[in-house]
Formats: structure tokens, C-alpha cells, sequence
């Protein structure tokens, strides 16, 4: 373990740091090894000073090389939860920053060199009963063992969680193997518990969700856990009937009519930020309204975009009143790679709040011409060899305000993406000469490239793309970059990612040949029939003649019996 004063630069595959420190520093590690492997890091423990604030003390992360890198997350006084982060290349830096307040703080984190596709544990368990083991159980877990289980049962049950089995290394923080458990259905959840060492620990969460997570270093690895999860329904409502449902062009948020009378309101008591946006009233009362509209705060935070809006009911006429105020604070939170929903209900400051996951909405589709007006619909895409093919990435929202950006682009003769693969687009650079990226337009991503094959492959090619969406008020974003070389690459932001994957593309040739192979194949069977009447008619001639002939030759035979029996002797 190492003990750095103030920060490092580190190339270990895998390393732990027992970190401590005094007030007013700036400390920054920066970790890189030239490899094609990721970095995870993992802040196990950490003691900040008692009085302090996240902004005035905190780790801050970034995916690369330096500070100037995209941003990550924060680890602070007020975190609930096992930090863990994850790189997208072969560098990651974290900085430590202190207030002036006299106190040792105490940090431990390590992290390791690893593969993507090493992952062989973890997973959704959707059950509403079941259990699940460690890796290897009951023999030793594997070093860097790193697994995930999300718990997600019926709607309103609960999760009660028991450790059959438990032995992990014993530390009285935890910091070197632990499992932690989270209340809710990611690790940003509220940490409910983390344990170590040798017991049977129990746990319960407070909705039908719940995530638990097993991560271990390089050293004293035990037999590890045995565990069964049973869902519990509760034995009548613990909260208000209420949902919110966050996409890519609108929120939806529904409220009981029940609740509502239990508080003595009514849909004519409730209004939005723009109180001119009202509801649809059914067996519920039901706000539905675009992300950019009715009032709704949009904010880019990090790498992330929030829409905020706030439905308020308050008691109207009179001087004075018993009723409950209701604040309902409804937020769409655009991330890495879905859309978190949280909706906080204040009643006289009991907060509550309920999450749920979405996406962005986007496609991508070939078209038949430059003017992108009319989608190739026909699947395979037959097309010439050296053909101009014409290629949109569309975002599907209301929010005018977000900017599309082909960030890579992969070509296979394979749909699962094996070797052999050639890149059009890398990094937001063209990689093939035949490759021109328009110019962005709102939520349009487009490109051309000319059509190929690959050699001694299939005839078919399949194209997957990487696709950044960024706000376009942010010039600094990754979007707004362009092309940016390897080196470069994490100096600036984007809000999300995802890809999309369109093919195959054959060559119209390989159709041709198809089709002339089945047409051949057609005329033989229809020509087979006329050469089996052929050959029965010349067997049905030669039976013919034969008969005549036989026939003819019996007549002479006769004839000749008939001259010679009948003559009459001459007299001597």
C-alpha cells in the first residue's frame, strides 16, 4: 500500500494508496499505462474534515489524463454510497481538494488495470424469490472480482435480503473486499449497508428495488457469499399513488385523485410553473407536457442534462387554513446512457421521492439521396459497388436545444461486429476517403460514404455508430469539437451516448446472381417433364415399327405356303 503525501503520477497495472492529508492542499494523482484496457477505481473509505461542504472540499474524477479531462463525479463529505468509477481509455486523474479546517482526512482507494469483456457475474434478478452466489462459491472468489445484481420485483413489494453464507476479508472499514447494498435499482441509490469479514447479515429495502455489489482487490481471498432475496408486500399503502414518466420529447406525471382528496385538494388547487399549463383529469390527475415547455428549467450539470419542473397546491381564499401545502418537485435527469426520473413530494418538509429509467429516442436510417427526404426501407439494402450511400442519425425530442454528433463508425461482414471490421468514422474524424459528414442541423447527425465489400467475406455489411448528444448551447462540448485525435480526446464533454446499428448493405450483383441461379433452376424443372414425353414417344415409334415389320413378314410367309402347296404336277 502505497502512502503518497500529495499526489502521483502511477503506471502499476494495479495499485492501492492509503492516502492522508492536511488542510489547503491540491493534490492530483494521474494514473496511465499504455494498454487497451479500462481503469476502475474505487474509494473504499474516505474521512473528510467533520464541518465541511462539497464545494469547499471534495475528490473530484476525470475519464483521462488530466484535469482538463470530461469530468466523472465527485466524492464528498455528504456521499452515500461506495464510489466507483470507470474509464473510457487507459488514463483516469482524480484531485483532492481541502478546506483550511485543522483535521487529518483519511482516504483509501485503489484501482486496477481491466477488460470489458471479463465481466461473468452480476445481472437482473426479476423474480419474485431467489438466491445468488459469489463467483466460485464455495471456493475462493477471483482477484478484482467486480459484480452487480439488480433486484427488481412486483410493484409494490419490498426486498428482504439475507446472507445465508458470508466470508469476505475482514477489515474494520471494509476497505479491501466488501459487499455493499444499495436501496434502489442503481449504485447512486442510498447505500443501505456495507459489510465484510465473517457474519449473516440482513437487509431490507423500502421499494421493489435493490442493487448489490461484491468488489474485491488483488489479495486474501475467502469463500465469499450464499444469498436469498424474498419479496414482501406491505400490509397497506406507505406512500402517495403517484408516478412519473421522463422520455426524450415529454414528462408525464400522475397524481390519485384519492391522494389529493386525503389532503383535501382537488386538480383546480394544483398548477405547474406556468400555471397556464393545466391537466387531464381521468380516474387520475395527469400533467403531460413537453421538456422545453410549461415552465420546465432546463440545467446542464457535468455530463448531465436536467429538466426541472414544479406542480404546487396550496390553499386558495380565506385567511387561513389546516391544509397541507404540496410541493412536488419533478425532475427528467438525461445521463451516460439512460434517463433517471426523481420526483420529490414535500408535504410541510417530509420529502419523498420515487425513480424510474428511459432513453433518448434515436434512429438511424439510409436514405436514397442527398436531400435525406426519403428513407431506404427495404432490408437488405441492394446497392452498386461504389454507390454514394446517404446516412441520417436522428434525435427524437422536443427540446431544440440538444445537438447531435457522429462521434465513431464501424463497419462489419458480421452482425455481432467480429473481426474483420473498418472504420469510417473515428473520434469524430473521417478514416475512409470516401466519407463526407454534413455540417450538425438540429437533431440530425448525417454522413455519405461509397459502397465496398469486404475481401473473402460475406457480400453483406453491417454499420454500427457511436452517437454523442450534447447541449448546444455549451461550445465547449465534445460536439462541438470535431475531429479529435486519440491524445485529445477527453478534453472536453458530452451528455450522452449510444449507438445504433443499421444493415446489412449487399452488393446488387450478389442479388442478380441469386436470381439467375433460381431461374436456371426453374427452367431445368420445367423442361424436365418435355424430355420424359420425348423418350416415350420414340420408344412408343420403335415398338410401332416393330409390330409392322413382325406383321409384314408373316404375310409374305403365307403367301409364299400358299403358292408352293397349291400348284398343280405336270404331267411327263
Amino acid at each position: 500500500i502505497g502512502l503518497p503525501r500529495c499526489g502521483a503520477s502511477l503506471g502499476d497495472l494495479n495499485k492501492a494508496l492509503n492516502i492522508e492529508l492536511n488542510s489547503n492542499v491540491n493534490c492530483v494523482w494521474q494514473i496511465h499505462r499504455t494498454s487497451n484496457q479500462t481503469i476502475r477505481l474505487i474509494f473504499s473509505y474516505f474521512k473528510f474534515a467533520p464541518s465541511s461542504s462539497c464545494e469547499t472540499e471534495n475528490i473530484k474524477v476525470y475519464d483521462g489524463p488530466s484535469t482538463s479531462s470530461s469530468f466523472l463525479g465527485q466524492v464528498c463529505n455528504n456521499t452515500d454510497s461506495v464510489p466507483v468509477f470507470e474509464s473510457s481509455s487507459d488514463s483516469l486523474t482524480f484531485l483532492i481538494t481541502t478546506n483550511s479546517e485543522d483535521f487529518t482526512r483519511n482516504f483509501f482507494v485503489f484501482y486496477y488495470f481491466f477488460s470489458q469483456e471479463s465481466k461473468n457475474c452480476g445481472g437482473l434478478l426479476s423474480a419474485p424469490n431467489g438466491t445468488f452466489i459469489s463467483p466460485n462459491y464455495p471456493k475462493p472468489y477471483p482477484e478484482f472480482t467486480y459484480c452487480v445484481w439488480h433486484i427488481q420485483t412486483a410493484g409494490k413489494s419490498k426486498i428482504n435480503l439475507e446472507f445465508d453464507d458470508f466470508f469476505l476479508e475482514l477489515d474494520k472499514n471494509c476497505r479491501f473486499d466488501f459487499v455493499a447494498i444499495y436501496d434502489g435499482l442503481t449504485t447512486n441509490s442510498n447505500l443501505i449497508g456495507k459489510v465484510c469479514g465473517r457474519s449473516q447479515p440482513k437487509f431490507e429495502s423500502s421499494s421493489n428495488v435493490m442493487t448489490v455489489v461484491l468488489s474485491a482487490d488483488y489479495a486474501n481471498s475467502y469463500r465469499g457469499f450464499s444469498a436469498q432475496y424474498t419479496s414482501i408486500l406491505p400490509p397497506g399503502p406507505t406512500e402517495p399513488n403517484t408516478s412519473l414518466t421522463c422520455t426524450s420529447e415529454r414528462m408525464e406525471v400522475v397524481l390519485s385523485k384519492s391522494y389529493l382528496d386525503s389532503l383535501g385538494y382537488n386538480s383546480t388547487h394544483l398548477q405547474l410553473n406556468d400555471a397556464s399549463c393545466r391537466p387531464v383529469l381521468t380516474d387520475s390527475v395527469i400533467f403531460s407536457f413537453p421538456l422545453t415547455s410549461c415552465g420546465t428549467v432546463k440545467t446542464t450539470e457535468g455530463q448531465s442534462i436536467t429538466y426541472t419542473n414544479t406542480i404546487i397546491a396550496s390553499a386558495t381564499g380565506g385567511i387561513i387554513t389546516r391544509q397541507k401545502s404540496i410541493q412536488i418537485t419533478v425532475k427528467c435527469k438525461m445521463e451516460n446512457n439512460s434517463t433517471l426520473e426523481i420526483m420529490y413530494i414535500t408535504e410541510n418538509n417530509v420529502i419523498q421521492n420515487k425513480t424510474a429509467t428511459g432513453r433518448y429516442n434515436v434512429s438511424m436510417s439510409f436514405y436514397s439521396s442527398e436531400s435525406f427526404s426519403d428513407p431506404v426501407l427495404q432490408s437488405p439494402y441492394f446497392v452498386d459497388l461504389n454507390q454514394t450511400l446517404f446516412t441520417q442519425v436522428s434525435l427524437h425530442s422536443t427540446d431544440p436545444n440538444l445537438l447531435v454528433f457522429i462521434d465513431t463508425c464501424v463497419t462489419s461482414p458480421k452482425l455481432d461486429f467480429g473481426s474483420p471490421t473498418y472504420d469510417l468514422i473515428r473520434s469524430g474524424c473521417n478514416k475512409d476517403d470516401t466519407v463526407v459528414t454534413y455540417p450538425p442541423l438540429e437533431h440530425y447527425g448525417r454522413f455519405k460514404f461509397n459502397a465496398f465489400r469486404f475481401l473473402q467475406n460475406s457480400a453483406s455489411v453491417y454499420l454500427r455508430c457511436d452517437i454523442l448528444i450534447c447541449d448546444s448551447n455549451d461550445r465547449n462540448s465534445r460536439c462541438a469539437q470535431g475531429c479529435i485525435s486519440r491524445q485529445k480526446r477527453a478534453t472536453s464533454s458530452y451528455v450522452w451516448k449510444t449507438n445504433a446499428v443499421v444493415g446489412p448493405i449487399r452488393l446488387k450483383r450478389e442479388h442478380r446472381s441469386a436470381d439467375h441461379s433460381e431461374s436456371l433452376t426453374e427452367v431445368h424443372a420445367e423442361e424436365t417433364p418435355s424430355l420424359q414425353q420425348y423418350n416415350f414417344y420414340i420408344l412408343s415409334f420403335v415398338v410401332l415399327t416393330a409390330n409392322v415389320v413382325i406383321v409384314v413378314a408373316l404375310i409374305r410367309k403365307y403367301r409364299i405356303q400358299h403358292q408352293y402347296g397349291y400348284q398343280k404336277l405336270q404331267s411327263p
